[in-house]
This record gives structure tokens, sequence and C-alpha cells, in this order.
């Protein structure tokens, strides 16, 4: 898009702006600190819900380091007001952090004696500021010239058509500020801000499509769609569906019964012919243990004749042996009266 068509399509969604929605201003006498973390709970909120969550954190925590140590959840349970409290407690604890690693304080009024463009800078090097949060704290914060806007808004533009889809992934609408001058930026960024947050909210509510379609004409073909809901489907559309879907389970069934039924075939016919292979083993086997024992049996009737040969030699040597012992024993003992009476008298 051309700038100038881009310069146009601003001014108009300018004008119709000032119609549906009244400007706000922010107090201006914060701390750079306090602009800074407003900025986290005011993104994607109306401004009351952002000043009650602001005030309770002031109130509920001793100071900003112990915000800084709190867990996402108790913060979020604090600032439940706003639209995004979980998102609006992790921008807040990014920010906090990251000032603190850079500066080891929570003071960074210093920044406003340094050249706007160093202090840009400065926070830039943080990667903890959303976009939003750092154009919020340049314009509010350093009093430089730049328009935030908030997720919705951005949205809201790409519908219109003053940026592209890659401009609108990259957050950021060129030459916003030169078609907007810097005494009216405050002033525009908040209309800006709250169409951010009704389309946010409910992007397919008839307002906001009638408010954008008044902006730009053709905005209908870029508009979000609604998902579209699917017809019930009826009993015999069921049944059928219930049909089909069991059919093919069913013919899994089979086919793995098929399989399981082959696989135990296979597994019998297996068996079987190891139980035949075995016993034609047995039976080969049979013959050759009777021929080897029909072969050992004579040798045995041999080793026994042979031994009852040497048992009859020793008999007749045994009965010689016993015969000369008898006649070789010795006399029997006398008895001791015969030997008292072949004694001599005294």
């Amino acid at each position: 898009m051309s700038t100038s068509n881009r310069a146009d399509l601003i001014n108009k969604t300018q004008k119709v702006l000032t119609k549906h929605y009244k400007a706000y201003k922010p107090p201006t006498d914060r701390s750079l600190l306090d602009h800074l973390l407003y900025a986290c709970c005011l993104e994607n909120s109306p401004p009351d819900a952002a000043d009650e969550a602001f005030a309770k954190l002031q109130e509920m925590f001793f100071d900003w380091n112990e915000v800084r140590v709190t867990t996402v959840v108790e913060l979020s349970q604090v600032m439940s007001s706003i639209h995004d409290p979980v998102e609006a407690a992790q921008r807040i604890k990014k920010s906090l952090q990251g000032v603190f690693e850079e500066h080891y304080t929570f003071e960074i009024d210093f920044l406003k004696k340094q050249n706007l463009g160093k202090s840009v800078k400065d926070l830039e090097k943080l990667n903890a500021l959303s976009p939003y949060v750092l154009n919020y704290f340049t314009q509010h914060g350093l009093g430089g010239h730049s328009i935030p806007l908030n997720a919705g808004a951005l949205h809201a533009m790409y519908v219109v058509g003053a940026i592209n889809e890659k401009e609108w992934k990259q957050k950021r609408i060129p030459g916003l500020e030169r078609a907007i001058p810097k005494t009216k930026g405050a002033e525009i960024a908040s209309l800006f801000h709250q169409l951010g947050v009704h389309f946010n909210k409910s992007p397919f509510a008839p307002t906001i499509r009638n408010l954008l379609i008044e902006i730009a004409p053709d905005a209908k073909e870029r508009l979000p769609k609604k998902a579209s809901r699917k017809a019930k489907p009826t009993k015999k559309a069921t049944k059928k569906a219930t049909k089909k879907a069991a059919a093919p389970k069913a013919a899994e069934k089979k086919a793995a019964e098929k399989k399981a039924a082959e696989k135990k075939a296979a597994e019998k016919k297996a068996a079987e012919k190891k139980a035949t292979a075995k016993k034609a083993t047995t039976k080969k086997a049979a013959p050759k243990k009777a021929a080897a024992k029909k072969s050992a049996t004579p040798q045995k009737a041999a080793k026994k004749k042979v031994a009852s040969k040497k048992n009859t030699a020793k008999t007749p040597a045994k009965k010689a042996a016993t015969k000369k012992s008898a006649g070789k024993s010795k006399p029997a003992k006398k008895s001791a009266t015969k030997k008292l009476s072949k004694k001599k008298p005294r």
C-alpha cells in the first residue's frame, strides 16, 4: 500500500473513532517505573480495570521487588479485574526482572536526563518489554512521539486494510507517527486502544463490524469468520455411520482370527512332523541295540565259563590244603591232674 493511501485510511479511522469513543488522559505525575508497570496492566484492558489492578499491586505488596519475586499465579489473582491477568503478570515480572538485571535498582528516572534515542535503545536491550509497553513508556514517560497499539488494534487495522499480513505479524504500522501529529498523539492512542480492547474482546459483535465497515467498505473480506456449525446427524445417518465404522473393525477381527488359526495349524503340523521324526529315529535305533546285545551275549557266556573253570580248579587245591592243615594240628594239652601224678612225692 502506498503511503498516501495508508495516511488517508489512518485519518479516516481517527474520524470514525472519535464518533464512537471518548479519549482519556492517564495521569502524568508517575515515575518512569510506574509508567512501565501501568502499561503492562493496560495493554489489553480498559483503563478503569487497569487502574484498579495497578492500585492493588501497590497496596498488597511492600515494594516492587516483592512483586518481582512473587509467582504469576498470585499476581494474576490480585489483578483479576483486567482481561488478561496471567499475561499481564508475566509482562510485569519480565519487565521488573529486566530492569533489575540491567540497572540493579528500580529507580530509572535518570533515563529522562539522557537523549531520547539512547534511552529507548537501552530499554530495547532488555528484551523484556512488549512493543505496546515500550511505545507507551516512550510516549508518556519520556515524552516521545510513538503510538502504542495493542493486539486488537493491530488486527483491526489489518481488517481495515491499513497494513498487510506481514506488517501485522511484525506488530507495526509504517508511517503511523507521520500521519498523526505529536500534539494529538496521546488522544488518538487512547482511541486506538479502546478499539483494540473491544475488538479483542468480541470480534464478532455487530457494532465492531459495522464500525470497521464504516472505515473501509471492503473490510468484509477480511473480517474474522465464525467456525461453521455442523448439522446434527439424524438417527439413520448415525446408524449408517456406526455400521460403516463397525464394518472395517469386524473385517480386521476376522482377518486376525484367520491368521491365528493358520498359526495354530502350522504349529500343529510342525509338532506332528517332529513327533514322526522322533519315532522314525527310535525305530532305526532299536535293531542296532538288539544286534549289539546279541553280539555281547556270547562274549559274556565265554567269560562265565572261564570263571567257572577257575573256580573248579581252585576247589581240590583248597581241600588238600585243609587236609594238610588238619594233619599238622598240634596235640591237645595234658590235663593238670596227670602232671601232678608224675611228680615225685616229697
